[in-house]
């Protein structure tokens, strides 16, 4: 399975977002996935996670209400809609996929097998 985020840029504090992620292989339609970030300096964390069967999603509290995980399974295709922006979101935003269960959201990062490289989002002040 190989990942392929894409879709970052430069946006003001308030503004509006879509990231993407492009899974090849026929397995990626059967795991779970998810949107880690990792600002300069900092440790990776957890956005959100989607479970690979019944699209139950997971957030973490940082971004609940603002951002909203989905996938297109015809398309091999997981998104992340990133609203109401903030300086603090400003990150390298990477896209993973892990194993589980048909309706399991993982949330730790050692449950992720697959990575893609990550997009830049800068939020301006």
């Amino acid at each position: 399975v190989q990942l392929q985020a894409y879709g970052g840029g430069l946006v003001q504090a308030g503004g509006s977002l879509r990231v993407s992620c492009k899974g090849s292989g026929r397995r990626f339609s059967a795991l779970a996935s998810g949107w880690f970030r990792q600002a300069p300096g900092k440790e990776r964390e957890l956005v959100g996670s989607i479970s690979w069967s019944t699209d139950r999603t997971y957030y973490a509290a940082a971004v609940k209400g603002r951002f909203t995980i989905s996938r297109d399974k015809a398309e091999n295709t997981m998104y992340l809609q990133m609203n109401n922006l903030k300086p603090e979101d400003t990150a390298t935003y990477y896209c993973a996929a892990a194993p589980g269960t048909y309706d399991y959201t993982p949330s730790q990062r050692y449950e992720f097998e697959y990575w893609g490289q990550g997009t830049q989002v800068t939020v301006s002040s």
